[in-house]
């Protein structure tokens, strides 16, 4: 799978400590922009937390792989000139930031993943958004953080397809679960893989959306496990793998299990979904604002839900959940 790092020159300006959670991946810092020959990393706002990511930039071809890692780096690569295309790997609000930096530009992501694009109404459905006071929060959080505008793809990068950005054969892999659109991209030459959300973090793996699945995230994840690479990058946190992150992988599909069985034990008695909410099992504590962190709590403990329910494990009677057996 081509040579790696073997040979590369690193960029590195600025060195913010990793995240010590993260310490089989990058080897003592992260870096705010490293240059992996034509192809660049720059590192997201805060380590990439959200509501940033990290970013990928194609030098030779002028793609720009999810926006939303620093602005006054992405902005000074539009005044450059350098940039012509803008890829996505899916399509949620951090990954699209200063995705406004270049709205005249083509835009290309999945077809799966397009509509949200398209229609602010149609991104809060996605997001399986119900309760108005929510939505009105988000309305005006995707407005006035993220410049969120409605825009429409060019074209669409297909599963399997392999796009050659000037001397790198870029391979597009279809990994759904955290959307169903969602694309991981390899590096042929450069021994690359890029693992977009699908991001290793102690936090673990996110399902909350309408379209989202736990089982087709399971194998996702797998399915990146398996492949060949000498680096592996992330949207978010550690950012760089220069080595194989090695256990991460299944502590973060343990994350999910972990989940379920907190889950279980809790639906010992009967529970109203406000009660499973409140019990704080994805973020493990209280936390504000309600219209993010419980709308993710009940987004991701419903998944389990219906999950649980269609094993014959859990009943739904008269808005009470409980395990039966």
């Amino acid at each position: 799978m081509g040579c790696g790092l073997r040979g590369f020159k690193f960029l590195v300006q600025g060195l913010p400590e990793e995240d010590s959670r993260h310490g089989e991946g990058w080897r003592g810092k992260v870096t705010k922009q490293v240059d992996l020959g034509p192809l660049v990393f720059v590192q997201g706002q805060n380590k990439g937390r959200y509501p940033h990511c990290h970013s990928l930039y194609l030098q030779e071809a002028g793609v720009l792989i999810d926006p939303g890692s620093d602005r006054k780096t992405l902005k000074e690569l539009r005044e450059k000139g350098g940039v012509r295309e803008i890829w996505l790997s899916h399509w949620h609000e951090d990954h699209i930031l200063h995705l406004d930096l270049f709205e005249d530009l083509p835009i290309w992501i999945s077809e799966q993943d397009a509509p949200p694009l398209g229609d602010l109404e149609t991104f809060l459905d996605w997001y399986d958004m119900e309760e108005d006071s929510y939505r009105q929060y988000w309305r005006n959080i995707l407005a006035a953080q993220f410049n969120l505008k409605p825009g429409k793809p060019a074209g669409f990068l297909r599963p399997g397809q392999k796009v050659q950005a000037g001397s790198v054969t870029v391979e597009v892999i279809h990994t759904p679960g955290h959307t169903p659109g969602h694309l991981a991209f390899r590096f042929v030459e450069l021994g690359i893989l890029f693992l977009g959300d699908y991001d290793l973090t102690s936090f673990g793996p996110w399902y909350g959306d309408r379209y989202s699945d736990i089982e087709e995230t399971v194998a996702s994840v797998n399915l990146l496990r398996g492949m060949d690479a000498r680096v592996w990058i992330t949207g978010h946190e550690t950012g760089i793998f220069s080595e194989p992150p090695g256990a991460l992988w299944e502590a973060y599909l343990e994350v999910i299990w972990k989940r379920e069985e907190k889950l279980m034990e809790f639906l010992k008695e009967p529970r109203r979904m406000d009660e499973i909410v409140r019990a704080w099992i994805v973020y493990g504590r209280p936390r504000e604002p309600e219209a993010f962190f419980a709308f993710g709590e009940k987004a991701i403990m419903g998944k389990h839900l219906r999950r649980l329910i269609s094993k014959g494990l859990v009943f739904e009677e008269g808005g009470r959940f409980g395990l039966l057996c």
